[in-house]
């Protein structure tokens, strides 16, 4: 989507939805419709209202709940009471909260912890910089995503094995071995949140990859299981593996054509890439990919993008044991949630049937009906009028995300949550 054909149509991750969504306002748009999940419309009501534009309408696609499994995860009483756990024991706290989680997750969560939240593109800057500020006795609390957490402390154990060196100039020139050890010690991670995406990535997956696909550049997000992240980890020490958030999975690859293209060879080369994530941005892989070899005009190199499949989602063919074929391609879906490619089911809720039936009735809303029906496409304002130790709750919502900017502008923590920090 090309925003200068589209000035107010963009393609972007759940934190920069709400910037975009201001920019439209201040150009004169009078509702926003959101394509997400029901939290993202929910950020980006709250941001609207912190820019001045709290009477501009969010609208979801369905009417219905837009659900996500991981944002669940942290709504539940085992989440609140892993943090009251954390502010318990004391000490010098910190509770790191992975974006995808509603305003209501992040406003108990800053009334509990001291909590700043994350994105899988500056989650370990966060931490690193967190641990430099405060010190080698800060206990961070990261979730609610287990296995971006506990990939986390794989990634911060094969760190550790750096010299210091490395660590200073490639990671943070406040780090060594020796404080990576104490940051490693000091991490708890949630133990029972995950995306129902991404737990497709597991044991099964990974042993196909390598019987088969082991000639393959393998790329994971942070978010999929174990196994995936370590087979992506281990080809990473052979400049063939990556790790990290989906723009740096796009980064990666597109580096990787780059190169091939500039080597000039007169000789056909496939490139093969395991994408270990939702299979979503593959769009957004093969612009680049078709971008790259428009500019340099080759025909020598193509790209290959392998979605890696559960074994438990290939069925075959009646009457052909030796043919099989993943569920839902048959019926139009084009993939399966059992795992014959990552998609989200929530995220398909949102289809441009629904987009044009909401700028229908917007259009005709003087119409009593589609006044009503477009009530139903607001996300609910769970937090409205509602305080939290003697705060209003939708304040503490959105202070973790300003606590966020803040490290990103000006690469240290805010004094506000330092002071909480260590008080």
């Amino acid at each position: 989507m090309k925003e200068a054909n589209y000035p107010r149509a963009t393609i972007s991750d759940s934190l920069i939805m709400g910037d975009h969504a201001v920019s439209m306002c201040k150009d004169g748009a009078e509702s926003i419709a959101c394509l997400g999940v029901d939290f993202m419309a929910e950020s980006v009501s709250a941001i609207l209202d912190k820019n001045g534009f709290g009477h501009v309408p969010v609208y979801r696609a369905k009417e219905k709940f837009i659900g996500c499994t991981l944002a669940d995860s942290a709504e539940k009483d085992a989440y609140r009471a892993w943090l009251h756990r954390a502010r318990d024991q004391g000490g010098k706290a910190l509770h790191v909260v992975y974006i995808n989680t509603s305003l209501e997750t992040k406003a108990v969560s800053s009334s509990i912890v001291p909590t700043i939240t994350c994105t899988s593109s500056n989650v370990v800057r966060t931490m690193l910089q967190a641990a430099a500020q405060v010190g080698p006795d800060l206990k961070i609390y990261y979730g609610p995503d287990t296995y971006m957490g506990e990939n986390l402390r794989r990634f911060f154990q094969t760190v550790a094995t750096w010299d210091d060196k490395k660590i200073a100039s490639e990671l943070h020139p406040a780090h060594n071995s020796k404080s990576i050890h104490a940051l490693i010690d000091g991490l708890d991670v949630f133990p029972s949140g995950n995306c129902l995406v991404h737990h497709m990535f597991g044991s099964d997956v990974v042993d196909t990859n390598r019987t088969h696909y082991d000639d393959a550049y393998v790329t994971a997000h942070l978010e999929v299981p174990g196994e995936m992240f370590e087979i992506a980890m281990e080809k990473s020490l052979e400049g063939r593996g990556g790790v990290g958030s989906t723009s740096y999975i796009l980064k990666f690859i597109s580096s990787k054509i780059s190169a091939a293209v500039e080597k000039d060879t007169k000789e056909h080369t496939c490139l093969k890439f395991i994408l270990g994530t939702e299979a979503g941005m593959v769009t957004s892989i093969v612009r680049s990919i078709n971008d790259i070899l428009d500019k340099h005009g080759s025909d020598n190199v193509e790209a290959e993008i392998i979605f890696p499949v559960a074994s438990e989602a290939v069925f075959a063919v009646e009457d052909d044991e030796d043919f099989a074929v993943v569920p839902g391609v048959s019926g139009g879906e084009g993939c399966s949630t059992s795992g014959g490619c990552a998609t989200c089911p929530y995220m398909k809720m949102n289809d441009v049937d629904s987009l044009i039936d909401i700028a229908d009735m917007v259009l005709d809303k003087d119409n009593k009906v589609n006044r009503m029906k477009l009530i139903g496409h607001q996300p609910a304002d769970r937090l409205k009028g509602k305080m939290l130790g003697g705060k209003k709750a939708s304040d503490l919502g959105t202070e973790p995300i300003l606590f966020m900017r803040h490290l990103m502008k000006e690469s240290s923590l805010p004094d506000d949550l330092m002071q909480r920090i260590v008080s």
